[in-house]
């Protein structure tokens, strides 16, 4: 697992010899965010694997490729785990606000708990352009990053007994409601998240089997790939523009990497 540390730091930009502190996890976060893209390619081209530690390093790092929730973080927590740090992770479900609704596929979010001096937060390097860029304490502190404001609440739900909300610069005058999950039921291997990828990739309900979404953030803000569209914040303006097949592959290839 040694090959992990070295590899994502270069995958991301990030020095071989600076120590990972809980300071210095919120440049790894960025750089994550800015140059692993969130991505559902591997499900619509139908050649996604059953994770495992050895399919996250080919795909993420040796195929330069980017993932969903379920590549990124468990990717991420192998690195965190072999820098030291006291993490497992947990499942979530997401909320839909725009429907009021949890998602119909349940507990299909994973990401990273991680506790350090007697406090606990969470790590998400794999919810899309919500990205907090920083860890989030369970103690309910309102976090701010470049991507807009983040806080973590003890609220019971039928899905868990903490809830994640955001407010995202640019994007929301409002805070929303982005995951519930359950902090007492922990995962230590990252195989337990093939039941949830299995999930994403066969359910009916699931939004990324559906067509190709590819999404990052920027220096400027984030920019968001679909089938038939592409859409960039910049500096808090949006722009939007209609895409064809040809001009896809392209953008893919030149903005966020994808061979």
């Amino acid at each position: 697992m040694q090959q992990i540390n070295k590899r994502l730091r270069e995958r991301v930009g990030f020095p071989l010899d600076e120590a990972i502190t809980l300071q210095t996890l919120e440049l790894v976060l960025e750089r994550m965010a800015k140059t692993v893209p969130f991505e559902n390619t591997a499900i619509i081209e139908g050649r996604t694997e059953a994770i495992s530690e050895k399919y996250l390093m080919e795909k993420v790092i040796g195929r330069q490729e980017g993932g969903l929730c379920f590549d990124l973080n468990p990717l991420l927590y192998l690195f965190l785990l072999e820098n030291g740090f006291q993490v497992t992770m947990i499942k979530g479900i997401t909320y839909d606000a725009a429907n009021k609704t949890w998602s119909k596929t349940g507990a299909t979010h994973a990401a990273i708990l991680l506790e350090e001096n007697g406090r606990r937060y969470i790590v998400d390097s794999g919810f899309g352009a919500n990205l907090p860029l920083k860890p989030v304490p369970l103690d309910g502190e309102i976090i701010q990053s470049d991507n807009g404001q983040f806080q973590i609440k003890q609220e019971e739900t039928e899905y868990g007994d903490y809830c994640f909300f955001m407010k995202l610069k640019d994007k929301s005058e409002e805070w929303t409601l982005g995951y519930a999950f359950q902090s007492t039921v922990a995962f230590y291997d990252v195989k337990d998240m093939i039941e949830m990828q299995k999930t994403i990739v066969e359910h009916p309900d699931s939004r990324f089997n559906k067509g190709p979404l590819v999404s990052m953030l920027t220096d400027k803000g984030s920019m968001v790939l679909s089938q038939d569209s592409f859409t960039e914040w910049i500096d808090g303006k949006k722009h939007k523009q209609d895409i064809n097949t040809e001009e896809f592959s392209a953008i893919a290839k030149e903005r966020f990497g994808l061979r």
